[in-house]
């Protein structure tokens, strides 16, 4: 989820960047007291939302960048990250997942079917996302920390998101065996064992695949004022990643997911240049024509995307690294269209990205999740290779 080469520019001043972090702040205390006035929930969302921005920004969290270094540097200490995350969520969900609720908000997991759809569409996501310069949450932290090539990224996921939720009918009567969560099959001891397992043996495998190759600091002196500007540990981002995703699901009630705020938005756009919602199965009845019908600000996920996009807002001002740029290369600028389209179809039709699919999935103990990964894998490989065809660096 880095930015990438063409993203960067030369800082404005000091002053204009600290500027910047108090408008991005200013607006989350703003937007959480306005939001908390119809219910604390939203207003609550919306500062999670800043705190994950801010996460992601201050130690460049990516799952783009984390996979495009193990395969092509066999640099790990990203991925071996995200497992130490993975581990930590799997474990503080567990038991408000077993019980069900907690401080009486009911509470389920992200489980999803498991079928073609979530393999082709992690694979098509993943490829996406090396061409695009970042995943969900990557493309988030990126427009907030100022690329101007993530807010065409974005544009194209919300459009994919939307085309996938017209092609629905199709991909729903493509083979699948339905959800199954190994918690609900095996219990929550023997599900937590193994996937604890899983992740030892990822692990062990890396290392192995890594052998003999520079990795960047898992953790380092943290002072005061890196805390606040940056940069951060991996491990500190991946223990706050987790803890805010456990977080998201007692004040929500689910994980946290990121993909269907843009499938919203992408629908909601083309209603407001004549589409027919009534036309698409999907966007007809129940939970999806409530929410389009709804502002934006009514719906968790938008909110919390917003969230993260004013958190990195404000961590790029504290850093000095708020950086927009105009004058992008015209094959980087198609990398990103095509990117951010197949990111967009593909998290639709799979259920989520790598945060609700794979992330919230795997700490459910979705079997989708890991599904959802292993594809991911193969997609990542391939987006690796083609990056070159674009202009874009390795």
């Amino acid at each position: 989820m880095a930015v990438s080469a063409t993203a960067v520019g030369e800082p404005p001043r000091l002053p204009v960047q600290w500027a910047l972090a108090g408008v991005g702040a200013a607006a989350l205390a703003a937007g959480a007291l306005f939001l908390g006035a119809d219910g604390w929930r939203r207003g609550v969302l919306l500062l999670v939302g800043g705190m994950l921005g801010v996460s992601l920004y201050h130690a460049a969290f990516g799952f783009t960048a984390a996979y495009r270094n193990a395969i092509v540097r066999r640099e790990i200490s990203g991925v071996t990250a995200q497992l130490v995350m993975l581990a930590a969520a799997m474990l503080l969900f567990a038991p408000v997942l077993a019980q069900g609720e907690i401080f009486g908000q009911r509470v389920a997991g992200a489980v999803a079917p498991v079928g073609v759809q979530v393999a082709v569409g992690s694979f098509l996501f993943a490829l996406g996302m090396q061409l695009g310069g970042g995943c969900g949450s990557g493309t988030l932290y990126t427009v907030g920390g100022g690329s101007t090539r993530m807010l065409l990224t974005l544009a194209a996921f919300c459009a994919g998101g939307f085309w996938a939720s017209l092609d629905m009918p199709f991909w729903r009567q493509a083979p699948g065996w339905g959800s199954i969560s190994l918690a609900r099959e095996l219990g929550w001891e023997i599900a937590l064992s193994l996937q604890l397992g899983a992740l030892l043996l990822v692990w062990l495998g890396l290392r192995r695949w890594a052998r003999g190759a520079g990795q960047r600091p898992l953790w380092g002196g943290l002072t005061w004022r890196r805390a606040l500007t940056g940069p951060w540990p991996l491990l500190l981002s991946a223990g706050l990643l987790a803890g805010l995703n456990w977080v998201t699901l007692v004040v929500a009630g689910h994980p946290w997911t990121i993909t269907w705020g843009f499938t919203l938005w992408g629908a909601k756009a083309a209603a407001a240049v004549g589409w027919d919602p009534s036309t698409s199965p999907f966007w007809t009845g129940g939970f999806t024509q409530r929410a389009l019908d709804r502002g934006v600000l009514e719906d968790i996920t938008s909110v919390m995307n917003i969230g993260i996009i004013l958190g990195a807002l404000t961590a790029a001002g504290l850093a000095g690294k708020f950086a927009p740029v105009l004058r992008l290369p015209p094959r980087s600028l198609l990398a990103a269209a095509i990117g951010g389209l197949l990111m967009g179809y593909g998290a639709r039709i799979a259920f989520g990205c790598n945060i609700g699919a794979f992330f919230s999935g795997v700490a459910s103990t979705s079997l989708h999740g890991w599904l959802w990964i292993v594809c991911a894998i193969a997609g990542s490989w391939i987006g690796v290779r083609l990056r070159p065809w674009f202009g874009l660096t390795n």
